[in-house]
């Protein structure tokens, strides 16, 4: 697992390494778990706008679901936290969603549990003080190459 401690200032630089990363995979399913004002949501317009996204990225807490049509990748944006049963993932179409070659960022995965495919990563955001502790679990080989990607920009940085 790789660890790392992040300012909210730093966020960006980090979404961006994250986005950069996808578009060598060729996307990827992140599944971003902490409690609310952890910077989840900050970390996932960081992303979409690495991955070439210009417009306002506005948070999906209301709609479930927002996809972003980039240039070399679909991003679709999960925001389960207002998710009363997975099985309504179903009726907003997740399949519909569900391509090798997208990338999703999924706020609050617990509560799509059984339903949601498996992640690639998981970053797991605690409070440190005015930074975030954010913990990055690979689950797949995909996963693994990401976090590898992740990791070796931080220690070039």
């Amino acid at each position: 697992m790789y660890r790392l401690n992040v300012e909210e200032s730093q966020m960006p630089a980090l979404g961006d390494a994250l986005a950069k990363g996808l578009l060598h995979a060729g996307g990827g399913r992140l599944y971003l778990d902490g409690t609310l004002g952890m910077g989840k949501t900050t970390l996932s317009q960081a992303i979409i706008a690495g991955c070439g996204w210009s417009g306002h990225v506005k948070s999906p807490t209301y709609t479930l679901v927002e996809p972003y049509e980039c240039a070399e990748l679909t991003v679709v944006h999960f925001d389960l936290y207002r998710l009363s049963d997975p099985e309504e993932l179903e009726f907003i179409g997740i399949r519909d969603y569900l391509t090798d070659d997208s990338v999703w960022l999924v706020e609050w995965p617990e509560r799509g549990a059984g339903v949601l495919p498996p992640a690639d990563v998981v970053i797991h955001f605690s409070e440190a003080g005015s930074s975030r502790n954010l913990a990055f679990e690979a689950r797949s080989e995909r996963g693994q190459r990401l976090v590898e990607y992740v990791q070796q920009r931080g220690e070039n940085a």
